[in-house]
């Protein structure tokens, strides 16, 4: 599995946050039951880079606290097969890995939690995105929801 992590706001956090990125991403996608080796990619920003990113990419002129760019075309959530189908969109053709997409996380702390546990919980968040869920509904807020609480158990990081 590849996971590269880019680090580019001048605060730094003081935690292991490679570890919990590889860690939460890792859970993910046994969770979601992935049959492949994947490449993921994470870059942990600032607020104001995150507010560009999300107004060039997406015409949202506000920062947010995490963005999810997934590489592939769900018909359902997880559904790994159909991308075989068309490998040549969805696998990187040189190491066979299934190219899941792009995280990027705003290292602020907002929500009163530790700081391992937003990152690791907006890891679980990010991953269920690049494997094709959404949250725009009731119906799969709440799968979405229940998903990450089952992710950030397996691991640990609990309220």
């Amino acid at each position: 599995m590849t996971i590269n992590i880019e680090y580019e706001a001048e605060k730094k956090l003081d935690l292991p946050y490679e570890e919990i990125i590889r860690e939460v991403v890792t859970a993910a996608l046994d969770y979601e039951k992935c049959p492949y080796e994947a490449e993921v990619n994470v870059l942990l920003t600032d607020d104001q880079e995150i507010h560009r990113i999300n107004q060039e990419f997406r015409g949202i002129d506000r920062a947010t606290d995490v963005l999810s760019f997934p590489m592939g075309d769900y018909e359902t959530p997880s559904d790994f097969e159909r991308l075989e189908e068309v490998a040549e969109d969805y696998f990187n053709l040189e190491t066979g890995e299934l190219l899941l997409g792009d995280i990027v996380k705003e290292q602020a702390e907002k929500y009163g939690h530790s700081q391992a546990r937003e990152l690791a919980f907006l890891t679980a968040h990010s991953m269920l995105h690049l494997c094709g869920y959404d949250h725009m509904e009731e119906d799969e807020r709440l799968v979405m929801e229940k998903k990450q609480e089952e992710i950030l158990s397996l691991k640990g990081y609990t309220r």
